[in-house]
């Protein structure tokens, strides 16, 4: 039997079924993050706050930074879930760009979203 180029309709669904799962939660924990962001900012507007202040100013930009970090993160998460539905959709999905074999399966639902197989991943890290 020659070996398998590209997963079936069905294999596909599954894997587009467990990305828009993955999308859903990914959009969730953006909001959340976007909302603590959004939460430091409007805390920080009163001006009565004394010089004392000034330590916690300088926690909250850390905090700040932190959440922005998480949230550019989680952004790039979701863009590559989204590219990896659009290869499904053009049947380049599960494909390694790098070596053209099929990405085990196994791989493909811990890194949904993956372009590499381990083959390829390994070879890259040498």
């Amino acid at each position: 039997m020659a070996e398998k180029t590209k997963y079936s309709e069905d294999e596909l669904k599954e894997f587009e079924e467990l990305i828009n799962q993955k999308l859903d939660k990914a959009r969730e924990e953006l909001s959340i993050l976007k909302g603590s962001l959004t939460r430091n900012t409007d805390e920080g507007t009163d001006s009565n706050y004394s010089s004392t202040k000034t330590l916690e100013d300088g926690a909250d930009t850390a905090e700040k930074e932190q959440l922005s970090t998480l949230a550019g993160r989680q952004q790039k998460f979701i863009n590559n879930l989204e590219k990896a539905l659009i290869r499904i959709k053009n049947g380049t999905y599960g494909i390694c760009v790098d070596t053209g074999k099929l990405i085990s399966k196994e791989r493909l639902r811990a890194v949904p979203h993956t372009m590499h197989s381990i083959e390829a991943k390994l070879n890259a890290n040498k």
